[in-house]
């Protein structure tokens, strides 16, 4: 049986190098993680990474994206102690939906959908999804989310690219939403 090493002294992200690039052309996604989700030890350190962000937030759901937001959602929602709830590709949801459109990543058109008898106003959820690339799928996921009235908290993705400006001596203000320059702001 082929075992996948565990480095002794683990870095954050040294479970990235258990992914594979893809072999197979331009309609299969950029990346492969399922030999990270393998990994009993890389799953579990790839989950406590993703919710660092989060430690100071109250998270009431988890919501995953279909189809590999669905591993990473459920193995946070697991070390939450909280449920999950999948966002479909249309189609897949034998009750009551709301439906939004979205582009992927290879430029096609497509439908996702939730069920509407989860979601209430307040209730504060994390989406989950495995990457990013273009946005489209998690501004769909956001929008339904939202219209239900619920909370999204943040997002949770595993990404190799990361960009944002706020300097770290301002993100505890911007995690309370409130900055300190706000004081002087005048009508």
């Amino acid at each position: 049986m082929n075992t996948l090493a565990i480095p002794m002294e683990r870095e954050k992200g040294w479970y990235l190098s258990l992914m594979a690039p893809n072999t197979k052309g331009p309609k299969y996604a950029w990346l492969d993680p399922s030999r990270l989700y393998c990994n009993s030890q890389a799953l579990s350190d790839c989950v406590k990474d993703l919710l660092c962000p989060f430690q100071n937030e109250t998270i009431d759901l988890v919501v995953g994206i279909d189809a590999m937001g669905f591993v990473l959602g459920s193995a946070i929602a697991t070390t939450l102690g909280k449920g999950f709830l999948a966002i479909r590709k249309a189609g897949h949801l034998c009750i009551q939906t709301e439906s939004q459109p979205y582009t992927d990543y290879s430029g096609n058109e497509k439908m996702m959908e939730i069920r509407l008898d989860v979601l209430r106003p307040g209730l504060r959820v994390l989406i989950v999804d495995q990457w990013i690339e273009t946005g489209g799928t998690i501004k769909a996921a956001i929008k339904l989310v939202e219209r239900q009235g619920a909370v999204v908290v943040g997002v949770a993705t595993v990404k190799y690219k990361y960009s944002h400006c706020i300097p770290e001596e301002l993100q505890s203000q911007i995690d309370k939403q409130y900055l300190d320059s706000f004081k002087s702001f005048n009508n």
